[in-house]
């Protein structure tokens, strides 16, 4: 300030004084003020009532808001985050359950629990900065030798707080993550079990595998980790409710930062039931021995051998060749060797037993002879003279005649006859009717076809079972749009033309014939059971079910058994004639789409007076006429019976 302006002072009346640079202030305010257009009587310019209800409007509408949004929180969505806040709080951990084991008749254990270790990805506890989270997936990038990018990829596409990183990890990795494990913050490795099948691709088709749940696995089974196992084919598929056992709960609380603070047990594990089969894991060795030297020796690929008690319905073997290793797709670290089984041509998975669908050729008299009788079209005692063929002409132009030829000359035979030499011309004319006898027809054939269980599922406890397929002509109609001729009446008398017949439903037809009427529903499992090996008590019984009985009277099945009794003694099966106990049998013969190539087959059971085991032998493609099934049911039942 100037120094010469200091001692100027201007004094009012009350002795107030004003300094001269207030005054100089003061001027210049009321300058701009005059500048702005304000009244220089006026220290403050007030807002304008348009302003104010402005504001007051937009604080209403804000504290609206505002409690609009507490509510929410406070009362809508309040049990929301109250189990947010306790899922960030509790950790729940599934123990798995034991899986049950599986024995055959005689509790030979046919499947192993073995440890197994996976790695395991908590979303909720992994570090949420990007350079923690990047620290840490390179030290498991290195240590599973895994790109880091596939990792980070892995992880982003998951969905859920679960990864499954890598699973069954070796002994080295394991060994390598252990001791890295505290710094990966989110990684845990859990313990697993994995099946450990003995003989494997001798009870691959029986058995089947487990394999990683998959997502769509995981929406089913509620209380599963995507770490666990389930049964993927066969008893481990059908049987995955009992084998599986029930998941405990171990809870774990951790505070904000992620430290443990106290953990509960919450449900205890219960371990899966046990399966006691009615297979005799003996005779299922012996019958993939001798299956197998017999597709060798006649150069052929794929066959099926399955073998009943027909007073029970329980599988005592079931073999269907080529098999697969069902050990590969337990531990799912072989992708290599899974490829190779699913391309392969022969397609090893497929169970021939169950899901293929052939012709059966001459197997199908006996059933037809059933019919015959139960319809009474001749007497057990009437003969029909068989030349060698039959000739019928065209029904519009009798110019042309069709012929349908046995594969020789038979001479008068009766039905026993008709059956123990597997002889055409008597089964196309009780069939189809020829010179004035009256034959079956389609629709009759059908009918009794159905009541032996062809052309429809067995309900064998095995999963992808087929239904096999019975022709008739409003189907020959609607899909090939040709009408049903005699002569398909007589290629379907004789197991051509366009039926198709699994060898389950061979096995089963053929038992209700040997144990009097009776059509049983075949059954691998014979018992479930709970507890240890040295303290099991049973659960559940499987008791035999009748499919259905009496449909055929008890004196027709004795005269059709009879003529499979005369089958083996001087028939088609005389090669089964030295058994150590007396057998009856039906071959089967039945072309193929390829030139010259058959499916052969062989039904036997025995002991003829009373039968305790029915066995079906189908080997595909036999090149030319060959003997390939029978020779494959003598080799077994012969050791059947001497061991």
């Amino acid at each position: 300030m100037n120094p010469h302006l200091k001692n100027l002072k201007v004094r009012f009346a009350h002795h107030q004084e004003v300094e001269p640079h207030e005054v100089l202030l003061d001027t210049l305010a009321h300058r701009k003020e005059a500048e702005l257009g304000i009244s220089e009587k006026r220290f403050e310019v007030p807002l304008s009532q348009k302003s104010l209800k402005g504001f007051f409007f937009g604080f209403l509408i804000l504290g609206i808001l505002l409690f609009l949004r507490t509510f929410q929180l406070e009362i809508l969505d309040r049990e929301k985050y109250i189990l947010l806040a306790k899922e960030n709080r509790f950790r729940g951990y599934y123990i798995r359950a034991e899986r049950g084991v599986i024995y055959d008749r005689y509790m030979n254990q046919l499947v192993l629990n073995k440890p197994s270790f996976d790695l395991v990805l908590e979303k909720r506890d992994f570090p949420e900065k990007e350079e923690d989270k990047e620290i840490i997936l390179e030290i498991v990038s290195k240590i599973l030798n895994k790109p880091l990018e596939d990792l980070k990829k892995q992880i982003d596409e998951t969905k859920g707080y679960k990864v499954l990183i890598s699973e069954n990890v070796s002994h080295e990795t394991l060994i390598l993550l252990e001791a890295k494990i505290k710094e990966l913050s989110g990684f845990t490795i859990e313990k697993n079990t994995v099946r450990d099948y003995k003989d494997s691709q001798i009870f691959a088709h029986i058995l089947g595998y487990t394999g990683k749940i998959s997502p769509e696995e995981l929406k089913i089974f509620k209380d599963h980790s995507i770490s666990d196992y389930i049964g993927k084919a066969g008893l481990e598929r059908f049987y995955e409710e009992v084998l599986r056992g029930k998941s405990g709960i171990f809870q774990v609380e951790k505070d904000a930062r992620g430290n443990q603070k106290s953990e509960q047990l919450v449900q205890t594990a219960e371990s899966g039931k046990n399966l006691v089969l009615y297979l005799d894991s003996k005779l299922q060795k012996k019958s993939t021995e001798a299956l197998e030297k017999s597709l060798k020796s006649i150069e052929a690929k794929k066959g099926v051998v399955v073998a009943m008690d027909p007073k029970t319905g329980g599988i005592l073997s079931l073999v269907s060749l080529p098999s697969y290793d069902n050990n590969i797709f337990s531990t799912g670290s072989l992708d290599e060797e899974i490829q190779k089984i699913f391309q392969d041509p022969l397609n090893p998975m497929f169970n021939r037993v169950i899901a293929g669908e052939y012709l059966t050729g001459s197997t199908i008299k006996p059933l037809m002879a059933s019919a015959i009788l139960q319809e009474k079209l001749i007497s057990p005692q009437t003969q029909i003279y068989d030349k060698g063929l039959i000739e019928v002409q065209h029904e519009y132009d009798p110019e042309i005649t069709y012929t349908y030829r046995d594969w020789m000359p038979h001479g008068w035979v009766d039905i026993r006859k008709a059956i123990a030499v597997s002889c055409n011309v008597y089964f196309y004319t009780l069939g189809g009717g020829y010179e004035g006898q009256e034959g079956l027809g389609v629709d009759r054939i059908k009918e009794y076809l159905g009541l032996f269980g062809w052309g429809q599922k067995t309900g064998i406890d095995l999963p992808q079972e087929s239904e096999g397929f019975l022709p008739d002509p409003i189907w020959k109609e609607e899909v090939l749009k040709e009408p049903w001729t005699l002569g398909n009446t007589y290629h379907l008398s004789i197991g051509q033309g366009y039926l198709r017949i699994t060898p389950i439903q061979v096995v089963a037809s053929f038992a209700a014939i040997a144990n009097g009427g009776k059509l049983l529903e075949p059954h691998v499992v014979k018992e479930i059971i709970s507890g240890s090996p040295n303290s099991q008590s049973s659960v559940e019984k499987i008791e035999p079910r009748i499919i259905r009985e009496n449909f055929i009277d008890a004196a027709n099945l004795k005269i059709v058994r009879e003529g499979m009794r005369g089958g083996v003694t001087y028939g088609s099966s005389v090669m089964l004639n030295d058994l150590p106990v007396t057998a009856a049998a039906k071959t089967g013969t039945a072309q193929t789409s390829e030139p010259d190539h058959y499916n052969n087959w062989v039904t036997v059971f025995a002991p003829y007076e009373d039968p305790e085991i029915v066995l079906t032998v189908m080997i595909e493609d036999v090149k030319d006429l060959q003997v390939a099934a029978l020779p494959v049911a003598k080799e077994i039942l012969e050791w059947y019976f001497n061991r």
